[in-house]
């Protein structure tokens, strides 16, 4: 069997991977403990994002011709990819999360929603807090103003009825 032959799947499996996905981070991992991978890996796949470890050259292969072909340039030296098919900043805000605490773990570079990110881009999607998050904010928002007047109306109508019980 040639090595062709052997590396065909690995290179189907990455592509089915990042077939529909909103976003994937490179991350470098060299270093990090065994506690601290396991938590990470942990968070990560409570948050629907798959994080795996593959051959730089695999993910080139891959990558040709996607979305996610301009990853290529940072798949140097260990590296970890971490996808999401549900939301767009997860990877990057879960691996973010970590690398503060963990010094050997960093944030390469991403794509999210089509869109190439270098670290220091990448650093600013991971502040995006999540979907829910900001649709809860935006509902709080929404409801203040609501809640104010309704409370306003109630206090000129107690007033109202204090005025004609005298």
């Amino acid at each position: 069997m040639a090595k062709v032959e052997l590396k065909q799947p690995i290179v189907d499996e990455i592509k089915e991977l990042l077939t529909d996905a909103q976003s994937a981070v490179l991350v470098t991992y060299r270093g990090i403990t065994v506690e601290e991978d396991t938590a990470l890996r942990r968070e990560l796949r409570e948050a629907d994002v798959t994080y795996k470890v593959y051959k730089n050259t695999m993910v080139r292969i891959a990558v040709k011709g996607t979305d996610f072909e301009s990853l290529t340039e940072d798949l140097v030296g260990p590296t970890a990819i971490a996808v999401s098919k549900t939301d767009a900043t997860a990877p990057a805000r879960i691996v973010a999360k970590y690398a503060k605490d963990i010094e050997v773990l960093e944030l390469k570079s991403g794509v999210v929603e089509g869109t190439f990110y270098d670290k220091d881009g990448i650093a600013a999607i991971a502040s995006v807090p999540s979907r829910d998050e900001l649709l809860s904010k935006l509902l709080g928002s929404i409801q203040s103003p609501v809640a104010n007047f309704a409370r306003v109306i109630k206090q000129i109508a107690e007033k109202g009825d204090e005025a004609a019980a005298e």
